[in-house]
């Protein structure tokens, strides 16, 4: 899996994905979005454009990583899913919890 972390001009970080969120990449994921949160990001959009597969594993990581941001006092949005991302969250009725926007920008823009 690819990653890669930039920080919008407001202070919200956007990490980037690509590949597969499996049981595989889950844990590096997670670590990733506990290091934004600790390094004082606690705003993040995970970027899933792209993300070919996502698993249970997969979604687990990004649940982890939304309940970090909220402890630390901000929130986990997503940004760009594909169609195989957005039917494992609307199998999952997880589309209400991590709502999907078009782009990184969006996501906080309506905040």
């Amino acid at each position: 899996m690819n990653q890669n972390v930039r920080h919008l001009d407001d202070g919200v970080a956007v990490l980037s994905l690509g590949g597969k969120l499996n049981m595989v990449s889950a844990p590096a994921v997670r670590e990733s979005i506990a290091g934004l949160v600790a390094g004082g990001s606690s705003r993040v959009v995970v970027n899933l454009e792209g993300v070919e597969f996502l698993d249970s594993s997969g979604l687990g990581a990004l649940i982890s990583g939304l309940k970090s941001t909220r402890q630390a006092g901000g929130d986990l949005r997503i940004a760009a899913p594909g169609e195989q991302v957005r039917l494992v969250l609307r199998l999952t009725n997880m589309e209400r919890v991590l709502v999907p926007f078009e782009t990184a920008e969006e996501a906080f823009a309506r905040a």
